[in-house]
């Protein structure tokens, strides 16, 4: 296994589970467990001890490797020179897992469906374009931009909404852009998160050889999922384009789409997703938007930038639920630290993450739940009527 040599240098101090200033834990397998095992230490020991035979491979064992959401906050908050690969361990101990062929079931049936239907909904290729239909969207050819959209983007009903606020946001900040539409195919980014690593690389190969073919110079991306695929995981294979998040884009643009916007008053919290924020370190683009549209106060959480904790959808948890929901879960956590902020509306920019706080809130509070709305959702609902497609 990668990194096999670096397993024994733990000794479990417990920093990768806590926050910058120790008052709480930001580990979310561990806060609904409480078990050190669900720990980054204890999962580090555990993957040690099944590595050299003291431990078998089991059901048990499984839930606490794939529980784990990859969240990066323990190479945030890890005190030790080998944090920067911890995240990295975690992903080596899922591809022995997957070598030794021995997979939780939702981990098997997601790379199955990646693999026959090319994404993990299981629907065809020809759908990849809906969520675009009615809008002034074209193609991609030659355009400045390629707006990637991703599987949840594409398939998913939460996550189609969104794109298709995305797509209204850029047309009215006068951007450049198509789309791929039914030619587009999935990053990848869960697969390997998961393990599969052969599979991440095919994916990565054919993605990289179809926006060759098309003269894609510049991408803009829906998912920070994707965005991490693209910058990270496809320049190791030989990938240089420029890569960008759409609040990225939009924050450059802010001055064009400002003449255009109406005040929409109402207190916003902004929850950053694991894989812009503390993988890829972009916090202050979404909080420039946020901080110019009238109206908006920004009410911000105790935890967040660094410290902000995971809605739990990452390392394939979206589709797997492996770590699961209930009141001990970090999307219900995190409702609550909205709410605590004084928050009306919890702001996110990545479909992922706006699918699982969405889905907590029901459950935390049916009856008067804080609405979860993404950043250019938001926009769409200043621009003022006559802008508005």
């Amino acid at each position: 296994m990668k990194f096999e040599d670096l397993l024994h240098r733990c000794f479990r101090c417990g920093y990768c589970k806590l926050t910058d200033d120790y008052d709480d834990f930001n580990c979310p397998p561990h806060m609904k467990y409480r078990f050190e095992s669900f720990s980054p230490g204890g999962r580090l020991w555990l993957t040690r001890a099944w590595l050299g035979g003291d431990v078998g491979t089991s059901e048990r064992f499984e839930q606490i490797l794939y529980s784990c959401t990859l969240c990066a906050n323990c190479v945030k908050h890890c005190i030790f020179p080998f944090n920067e690969d911890l995240v990295n361990m975690f992903i080596a101990a899922r591809e022995a897992v997957v070598e030794a062929g021995t997979l939780p079931p939702a981990v098997r049936d997601y790379f199955k469906a990646l693999r026959v239907h090319g994404n993990p909904y299981k629907e065809p290729a020809e759908m990849r374009g809906d969520w675009a239909r009615g809008l002034s969207v074209p193609t991609y050819d030659r355009h400045e931009y390629l707006l990637y959209i991703g599987c949840v983007g594409s398939y998913d009903e939460r996550g189609r909404k969104i794109a298709r606020a995305v797509a209204r946001v850029l047309n009215q900040a006068g951007v450049s852009f198509g789309i791929l539409g039914p030619a587009e195919l999935c990053d990848g980014n869960e697969a390997r998160a998961m393990g599969e690593t052969w599979l991440f690389e095919e994916l990565a190969k054919k993605n990289m050889a179809l926006f060759q073919a098309r003269g894609v110079k510049k991408i803009v991306a829906l998912d920070p999922h994707a965005y991490n695929a693209f910058t990270k995981e496809y320049r190791k294979l030989g990938a240089d384009w420029e890569v960008y998040h759409y609040t990225q884009i939009l924050a450059e643009k802010i001055d064009v789409l400002r003449p255009l916007l109406k005040v929409y008053p109402t207190a916003v919290a902004y929850h950053d997703p694991c894989y812009l924020g503390r993988h890829n370190g972009i916090y202050e683009a979404p909080r420039q938007i946020l901080a110019a549209l009238p109206g908006i106060t920004l009410a911000e959480m105790d935890a967040n930038r660094g410290n902000a904790l995971c809605c739990g959808g990452g390392g394939g948890n979206f589709f797997t639920d492996i770590l699961g929901g209930g009141k001990d879960s970090s999307a219900r956590i995190r409702i609550a630290q909205a709410r605590e902020a004084g928050a009306d509306v919890l702001a996110v920019c990545c479909p992922q993450c706006a699918k699982m706080l969405d889905d907590a809130g029901k459950a935390e509070n049916p009856e008067k739940r804080l609405e979860i709305v993404d950043i250019a959702e938001l926009i769409v609902r200043c621009l003022r009527k006559e802008e508005t497609p």
